[in-house]
């Protein structure tokens, strides 16, 4: 887990180094984004489908945006968060989103993360649409941060669909 965990801040410090030199002004509007996922798709324990629901607002705090939602799996789990995101524009059409949020997580009959507080890292990577709709793919990991022995921690592999709220 920890070399995941690794892997994934490595990519993202690499990622926001690089596109740092291509940022260009983007005036992106508020997001209500869908998505359909693979949970547990790495260690394939107690896998589900999910959906979740997220609204990402426009504005924030320098380059840093507040976004929230609630996360539903197959197997009655249910996962409501709130965080912040970065999108880094590579032109205009791509953009890459790294995203962190804690939240509070019910496993339902699914996967025992053992803990109710959970936190939630993501990466993703969309194409934008000149309407600011996007459509994207995402890597996830959900991790208790060792709060309650054992950290099992999740992976999910998502398709993500974003429609603009102006």
């Amino acid at each position: 887990m920890k070399s995941f965990t690794s892997r994934l801040g490595f990519s993202i410090a690499l990622i926001i180094i690089l596109t740092r030199v291509v940022q260009p002004q983007v005036n992106d509007p508020s997001l209500l984004a869908f998505s359909g996922s693979y949970f547990d798709f790495n260690k394939k324990v107690n896998t589900a489908a999910e959906l979740r629901a997220e609204f990402r607002y426009k504005k924030g705090w320098e380059m840093l945006k507040p976004f929230g939602g609630i996360m539903v799996t197959t197997d009655g789990g249910a996962y409501f968060f709130a965080g912040g995101l970065i999108n880094f524009f590579i032109g205009e059409h791509f953009v890459i989103t790294p995203s962190f949020a804690p939240g509070l997580y019910y496993k339902g009959s699914g996967k025992d993360l053992y803990f109710p507080l959970e936190f939630r890292s993501q990466i993703e990577i969309a194409f934008r649409f000149t309407n600011g709709a996007r459509i994207g793919v995402s890597l996830g990991h959900m991790s208790n941060a060792s709060l309650g022995p054992p950290n099992p921690g999740v992976e999910t592999l998502a398709g993500t669909i974003a429609f603009p709220i102006y």
